[in-house]
């Protein structure tokens, strides 16, 4: 059992932070946040969204009218694509620090609100750019209140301190982590997602998946983020399929919603290692590869790298789409094919060529994952030693 593996005497952090409203219908939960943003003296704010969904989904009508109900300014960005840049950012904050806004209100996906999250360190860092935030070359301490709509079930952002933002010129995708960029309140409406495409409602789902599987593995999981890491893992297993039959189904997305959230919240406690550690110079390189793609591609190279020294947790997590295994050191390659066969049948390309990636891309590639910033955090916390030859095994494994 993988109880025997935890140390008990490491002491951990149990992470729960965000106020979340999940629930179909919950979105007019919106008109008592602005209420109670606009208590704390917010006159304006800045709304961070990309460039159709937030209308698609029918969220902006109700955001709009609770900030006019309310008498509370706004500046709209609606350019965000997804892998959001630095650019990107820097033009929103323009914007809202024009109106004077003093909130951020966060619409979409994970692209949307993780720049709405960096946009809020700079409204609260008036001498500061997007690019200071993502090299690092600062610690925020401060920012201001963030409020996420989100119109995705995936990446869990709603609920973490986390964010990615890219640096195109140097194909850097950093991933960001900050105290200060927690949202104060969180809005996870099932009924605003039975729109989503079905590629992208199996990327996102895959996104879910690879936050507990890195989480319940690294070398700071906690039996919290495996316990997580199993309930996730169980829940996508059994709703995805649902949602892609019928995208209307308000169960399958409330309970895919639900994975989501919970996954951020696993991740925020045991945090990640190497699927997104190498996903990110995947999507840095090329920014149109969706992040749900490159990390299915890249996953089960990387459950046979760390299933020998992560066998007894793997087991039990993968028990839902890799039934039978034990834990064994010697069902390495087993657990990858089953990984492998489960992420092909529910959508995900068998490997890099088929997004448009090269052999060549390889060397680029690891260099990237050496000397993105923060990147190299990631690396470290994986559970076998992430070595040039054992990044250089995987990325040519999922090629």
């Amino acid at each position: 059992m993988w109880e025997d593996t935890i140390d008990v005497a490491a002491v951990t952090e149990i992470r729960a932070r965000s106020i979340c409203y999940l629930g179909v219908g919950a979105i007019a939960k919106i008109g008592d946040i602005v209420k109670e943003l606009k208590k704390r003296e917010v006159g304006a704010v800045l709304v961070v969204t990309g460039k159709g969904s937030h209308i698609k989904t029918g969220a902006w009508d109700k955001i709009k009218a609770a900030l006019d109900a309310e008498g509370v300014g706004f500046f709209l960005y609606d350019q965000v694509t997804p892998n959001p840049t630095a650019d990107q950012v820097d033009a929103a904050v323009a914007g809202g620090r024009g109106k004077g806004a003093a909130a951020v209100i966060a619409v979409g996906g994970g692209s949307p609100i993780d720049a709405g999250k960096v946009a809020a360190i700079l409204l609260a860092y008036p001498d500061k750019n997007a690019r200071d935030v993502c090299r690092v070359s600062f610690a925020p301490e401060k920012a201001v209140p963030i409020v996420a709509v989100n119109l995705t079930h995936g990446t869990g952002t709603e609920m973490n301190r986390f964010a990615v933002v890219s640096i195109p010129e140097n194909d850097f995708k950093p991933a960001l982590a900050f105290e200060c960029i927690y949202p104060l309140y969180s809005i996870d409406d099932p009924g605003l997602m039975t729109k989503l495409p079905e590629h992208q409602t199996v990327y996102v789902s895959v996104d879910a998946v690879n936050h507990v599987i890195e989480a319940s593995t690294t070398i700071l999981a906690s039996p919290y983020s495996i316990d997580i890491a199993k309930d996730v893992v169980r829940l996508v297993a059994k709703y995805l399929p649902i949602a892609k039959k019928d995208p209307g189904d308000l169960r399958a997305r409330y309970f895919l919603l639900y994975a989501s959230l919970l996954a951020g919240i696993g991740f925020d406690n045991g945090l990640l290692h190497l699927t997104h550690g190498l996903e990110h110079p995947l999507s840095g390189l090329r920014p149109q590869l969706a992040h749900g793609s490159g990390l299915g591609i890249i996953l089960p190279g990387i459950i046979r790298e760390i299933y020998p020294v992560k066998g007894e947790v793997l087991a039990e997590v993968l028990a839902p789409i890799v039934p039978g295994l034990k834990g064994a050191a010697g069902e390495a390659d087993v657990a990858a094919k089953g990984v492998r066969e489960w992420l092909t049948g529910v959508g995900i390309p068998a490997n890099l060529r088929a997004e448009g990636f090269v052999p060549e891309d390889v060397a680029k590639l690891i260099d990237l994952a050496f000397t993105t910033p923060t990147l190299d955090t990631l690396l470290g916390l994986s559970p076998v030693k992430a070595t040039r030859e054992a990044v250089k095994r995987i990325y040519e494994t999922a090629m």
